[in-house]
Formats: structure tokens, C-alpha cells, sequence
């Protein structure tokens, strides 16, 4: 059975946002991805880099519970940022 992790909130331009699991924020303002199969790329806050960077990693363990918690805060909180490089 896996432990529960706790959720981070940062600080965003003074307004919290929880990301949906902990990882390592990276401090860049804004960073660029691109899909890893399209090559389409998009931009989005350093923290939503570290969700994806996470929710790959996550893929790689099969960790479906994290893959899928990253995904659905990605369509919440940067829908069109998911659509580019993970959907």
C-alpha cells in the first residue's frame, strides 16, 4: 500500500496554488515543453513544468495514481497546455 503524499502549495505572483503532488518546483517563472511525439511546444509556469516532468517520470514507474492526479490538475488548471503536450 502506498503512503499518501502530501500536496505542496507555493506561492504564485502572491496567490497559493496547490499542485496535486509533491515534487521539485523549479524556480523559472515560465519554461517551455514541447510533446515528446508532436514536437508542438507550449509555455506554462516553472511549477506546471515540474507536474509534467513528474507526471513522465510517473509514467516510466507505472504509477497510475500520480499519472492520473497530474493529468486531471493539468486539465483543471492549464487546459490548453495539456492538450499541446499530453493529451
Amino acid at each position: 500500500m502506498k503512503n499518501k503524499v502530501e500536496k505542496k502549495t507555493i506561492d504564485w505572483y502572491g496567490k497559493p496554488v496547490m499542485v496535486p503532488f509533491d515534487c521539485a518546483i523549479y524556480l523559472d517563472r515560465e519554461m517551455e515543453i514541447a510533446n515528446r511525439f508532436t514536437g508542438q511546444k507550449c509555455k506554462m509556469p516553472g511549477y506546471a513544468g515540474a507536474v509534467y516532468d513528474t507526471i513522465i517520470g510517473a509514467e516510466q514507474f507505472e504509477d497510475w495514481d500520480t499519472v492520473r492526479a497530474g493529468l486531471d490538475w493539468f486539465k483543471e488548471y492549464f487546459a490548453e497546455q495539456y492538450m499541446v503536450v499530453l493529451d
